[in-house]
């Protein structure tokens, strides 16, 4: 029995060691899961914010799952491009790419002199322009004002259109030319009218509107001559003024490129609005019918903004886009990659993540349930924004959606991150229509011999000339589409004002004052 006590009493002892080694350790563990001064506790609110982030990141980078803009996609995209411009080549109703004859035949040689007007109605500004040419090796002169369309005209009567710009046509000629510019006796002033909507010419200086884009909508406008429409409201103003030639804009940027390249064979714009126009034979135009014209050449005006593609990667933003639109079902390309519509996708998608993500906290923006109050202009200085801090971000939210606080940085990165892929999908998809135009024209590619044709594409329009990124994301397109062989052989040469100065041009080529050959 003695030897028993002290064995049970180091078995106790042990024992007793054991649990109070476990109960340290269990203290231990128990203290360092715990915050302490050093390890501040993540409050409610900031994983609640942290969650937000998190879902309006899923939402960014779906959108981007279903931009669908791979190498694949885009080329198939192009080819669907060149299907549509054969069928507008034969007949324009059987084809979303109408393909219209603009009648402008004689390009420019860059010999053209003299003194001549143009009228530019764009989309949301309209301009008029004295210009003076003086022959390629001496250049141009111009002068120009710039006026806003007032919202109400876009929607009203056609005449009140036409006399607000015939007006501001009297009075800036008036004041441009002064009292020693005396006309010739039998002498009139010249104009190329540069109307940027899709219209159906019988000849240089006729065209009938067709339908209207750019949410213009004045309905009794549809069917008329645009430029016996604007002839009369000239007349209202006393002014001695010919409307010589009407073009769009797309084909006066090809005419100003020509003007300085004789390599220019197609012009593209990327603003507001987005079209193309380029060079065709005339045997391929089997609508043509009649004589052809001297030339071998005809300049074709694409209306690209209409073409639909099932390869045209859709979303559900650009369908409620649509649906909401003045012109459902139509301008579909236009409605994915133009000025006038990127502000309003990066707008829904914003509205999306306010709605279900309380982004900008547990009440909407009122301001960010107005359909197009964030512009085009807005999305590129966030997008282009490189401070530390993203301030351009949070200013241009703050002012535009006029919030009562700022958001987090990692909001704002995620704001840049959608900016960016709204514009990279525009830009890609543009770069594809440029392909189809290339394939269309055999320019793709090397000839049969190896040689790659020298191409220049005159290129014009506020998204392309001041989205930097935006402009960067179609070049690089356009390496990974053509290789940098071909690539080395294609030029997109920024029009100095093609819509402008290229009207200028036409109507000097087709001009009285212009000395016979």
């Amino acid at each position: 029995m003695g030897k028993a006590v002290p064995t049970l009493v180091a078995i106790c002892t042990a024992a007793m060691a054991a649990l109070l080694l476990t109960w340290k350790r269990q203290r231990d563990d128990g203290e360092s899961s715990q915050p302490d001064d050093h390890q501040p506790l993540v409050s409610a609110a900031e994983a609640e914010a942290e969650e937000e982030v998190k879902a309006a990141v899923a939402m960014v980078e779906e959108f981007e799952e279903r931009d669908g803009t791979d190498v694949e996609r885009l080329r198939k995209v192009a080819e669907d491009m060149v299907v549509e411009m054969n069928k507008g080549l034969i007949d324009e109703e059987n084809s979303c790419v109408r393909m219209l004859v603009s009648f402008v035949h004689n390009l420019p040689t860059g010999d053209e002199v003299g003194l001549f007007y143009a009228l530019d109605l764009g989309g949301t500004n309209f301009r008029v322009l004295q210009v003076t040419l003086l022959g390629r090796e001496h250049g141009i002169k111009e002068k120009q004002r710039s006026y806003e369309v007032p919202a109400e005209l876009k929607v009203g009567k056609l005449h009140e259109l036409f006399d607000y710009m015939a007006e501001k046509i009297a009075v800036f000629i008036r004041e441009e030319e002064g009292a020693e510019y005396q006309l010739l006796p039998g002498q009139k002033r010249e104009l190329g009218f540069t109307f940027s909507f899709p219209v159906l010419n019988c000849r240089i200086n006729s065209g009938t509107l067709l339908k209207w884009t750019k949410r213009f909508s004045i309905d009794d406008a549809i069917g008329k001559d645009m430029v016996n429409e604007l002839t009369k409201a000239l007349e209202k103003q006393g002014l001695e003024i010919n409307v010589t030639a009407m073009v769009n804009d797309t084909v006066g940027a090809l005419a100003e490129g020509r003007y300085y390249n004789k390599d220019c064979v197609a012009s593209v714009i990327l603003g507001t609005g987005t079209n193309a126009a380029y060079v065709e034979h005339v045997k391929k135009i089997q609508k043509l019918h009649g004589s052809f014209p001297s030339s071998d050449n005809m300049v074709i005006n694409m209306e690209w903004g209409n073409f639909q593609s099932p390869n045209l990667p859709l979303t559900e933003y650009d369908v409620s886009l649509d649906a909401e639109s003045l012109h459902p079902h139509e301008q579909i390309l236009e409605k994915m990659v133009s000025g006038e519509y990127l502000g309003e996708i990066v707008r829904r998608v914003l509205l999306r993540m306010a709605k279900e993500a309380a982004f900008f906290g547990d009440t909407v923006p009122k301001k960010l349930e107005e359909p197009y109050i964030l512009g085009t202009g807005d999305v590129s200085a966030m997008h282009d924004d490189t401070s530390s801090d993203l301030s351009v971000v949070a200013e241009k939210l703050a002012h535009v959606l006029q919030l009562s606080g700022s958001i987090s940085l990692e909001k704002r990165k995620v704001v840049v991150k959608l900016c960016a892929a709204v514009a990279r999908r525009s830009a890609r998809l543009s770069a594809a229509a440029i392909l189809g135009i290339l394939m269309k024209l055999g320019r793709d590619t090397k000839t049969e011999d190896g040689e790659v044709q020298h191409t220049v594409i005159a290129i014009d329009g506020t998204l392309y000339r001041k989205y930097e990124q935006f402009r960067k994301y179609l070049h690089d397109t356009l390496k990974e589409l053509l290789g940098d062989e071909v690539l080395e052989m294609v030029t997109l040469q920024q029009a100095r004002d093609g819509s402008g100065i290229g009207a200028a041009i036409i109507a000097a080529t087709h001009s009285n004052q212009m000395p016979e050959d």
